[in-house]
């Protein structure tokens, strides 16, 4: 089912609402293939920051249940039941289940639009698509990926191949759960490890349904299992795990940096990491248009809520056209209003939950007091509807020494700074303990390539922000983290490099 009939998606938020009410959620754990409340029985409620509604309750795993889950995903790699079934028939399964998540869609953009916040437009359109495309990519290409024979003498055949670690934890953000999900299990399983995954306990659901799928697919017991809970408890439990062979998560900087030291003071599991970011959009007086950098300036903060790790959250706008620009940023916003996150046309929908709205009024308090000029948004809005909603806001007159500069807010929170030359520009975007992403909008190919270079930063868009596929690596520099996610460089971090010699008699 490549091309799902999407004739009865709904249309319109009545059609969105009506859709929710006939939802069964699943929020119990899932280990070697069945669902299950925690061992301890402890659960919390997932909240709704669409209305504050009670959506259901989760299970809240602890150690006891990363201990079995563990264990079960371990007999099965050493089964061999997954991590032995040949390339083509692993390919097959993974192909099967991009298909039944693209035909699920409806019922997946939903529990992710319940759950933490964002426009169904997008979570329908954007996530769901994107979850089954990595899924699917990288389960083509896992038949295709080749070992390598070492330059020899005659006598002698030097093998180089890689084979599966073997228990890999997965631990992903709240922001985009499948999406990130996706990029993690995809290659993992595609490789023939056993994964936990362990979504964010302020947005579960996806994660949980996923699993039943994988079942269908064909994904063995064991092979797939998926741990609801906090992070200080089922996430640590699993980081400091003497029997997972590698961590993978996404998310901030400082929860990164705790995983590496728990994976020191464990076995010295791999670890990789996609951390922080505090992107810089370098757009110069010659930009090719100027109304399409803005357009794409005002996504690039107000997309997802802001709550995107490559949010382009710091604007460098050469000096001459500073005012100019911004006069066309806040005229680009105009299409970013938030609302009702089940309406259809809604673009910006609610922050995930009230901690996250706090931090950020509370950074938009700390921009105006450290002396920047407030010029759009700033306020809570649509309160009456028990919902969690921010206007985008801009920031100009910033510099990197204010804390709304130089640290991630994780909202729709944009600081434009000014700068004159080339090479301004580069100081300020690399002056970041970050280096996860960056945008250069020139029509001189000399200084788009020379900035482009220039610019400490994993991910570099000329003329455009937030380019790439499946077919390009994504990852950072410095504090933003280790490893690539997609493309074929992902499966380095889920396989070992193995040198295998013979010499011939």
């Amino acid at each position: 089912m490549p091309y799902p009939d999407r004739s009865t998606t709904p249309t319109s938020l009545a059609e969105w609402q009506a859709l929710a009410t006939k939802l069964t959620l699943e929020g119990r754990a899932y280990v070697n293939g069945a669902y299950r409340w925690a061992s301890h029985g402890e659960t919390f409620l997932t909240i709704s920051p669409i209305d504050g509604s009670e959506l259901t309750e989760i299970a809240s795993c602890d150690q006891a249940d990363a201990d079995a889950a563990v264990i079960a995903a371990r007999n099965a790699f050493e089964q061999g039941v997954w991590s032995q079934l040949a390339p083509s028939k692993r390919k097959a399964v993974l192909i099967r289940f991009a298909e039944l998540i693209e035909a699920n869609g409806d019922e997946l953009a939903l529990l992710e639009t319940l759950d933490m916040g964002k426009p169904i437009g997008h979570a329908r359109a954007v996530d769901v698509p994107a979850t089954a495309r990595a899924i699917r990519w990288t389960a083509e290409a896992i038949d295709k990926v080749y070992g390598e024979l070492a330059a020899t003498p005659h006598n002698q055949i030097g093998m180089i191949s890689r084979e599966p670690i073997g228990v890999v934890a997965a631990i992903v953000p709240w922001n985009f759960p499948m999406i990130m999900a996706s990029w993690k299990i995809a290659p993992a399983l595609a490789t023939g490890n056993s994964v936990i995954l362990k979504p964010s306990e302020k947005s579960p659901l996806t994660a949980i349904r996923l699993a039943a799928l994988a079942e269908e697919a064909g994904i063995p017991p064991g092979v797939f299992n998926v741990l609801p809970g906090y992070g200080h408890t089922v996430g640590k439990a699993l980081a400091l795990h003497m029997d997972v062979d590698c961590l993978v998560f996404t998310g901030s900087t400082t929860v990164a940096k705790q995983l590496m030291v728990y994976a020191g003071q464990s076995n010295m599991k791999r670890v990789w990491l996609e951390a922080g970011g505090k992107s810089p959009n370098i757009v110069f007086a010659d930009a090719p248009d100027l109304q399409k950098a803005a357009a794409e300036a005002a996504s690039a903060i107000a997309f997802n809520q802001g709550e995107v790790c490559t949010a382009g959250s710091r604007l460098l706008v050469q000096e001459s056209i500073r005012a100019e620009f911004i006069g066309l940023i806040r005229e680009a916003l105009t299409t970013w209003r938030p609302g009702h996150p089940l309406d259809p046309a809604t673009t910006c929908g609610a922050i995930v939950d009230q901690a996250q709205l706090d931090r950020i009024i509370e950074y938009i308090g700390i921009g105006q007091s450290e002396g920047a000029t407030l010029v759009e948004g700033g306020q809570r809005i649509m309160e009456d509807t028990g919902g969690l909603f921010v206007q985008p806001t801009v920031f100009d007159g910033v510099n990197n020494r204010m804390r709304i500069a130089s640290e991630e807010i994780f909202g729709p929170v944009l600081s434009v700074i000014g700068f004159k030359t080339a090479e301004e520009a580069v100081a300020i975007a690399n002056d970041s303990i970050y280096g996860l992403a960056a945008a250069v909008w020139t029509s001189n190919i000399n200084t788009a390539h020379k900035v482009a270079k220039a610019l400490r930063a994993g991910s570099v868009w000329i003329n455009h922000y937030d380019g790439g596929d499946m077919t390009a690596p994504f990852g950072g520099f410095k504090q933003s983290g280790n490893g690539r996610d997609k493309s074929l460089h992902a499966f380095d971090k889920y396989t070992e490099l193995k040198a295998t010699w013979l010499a011939l008699e």
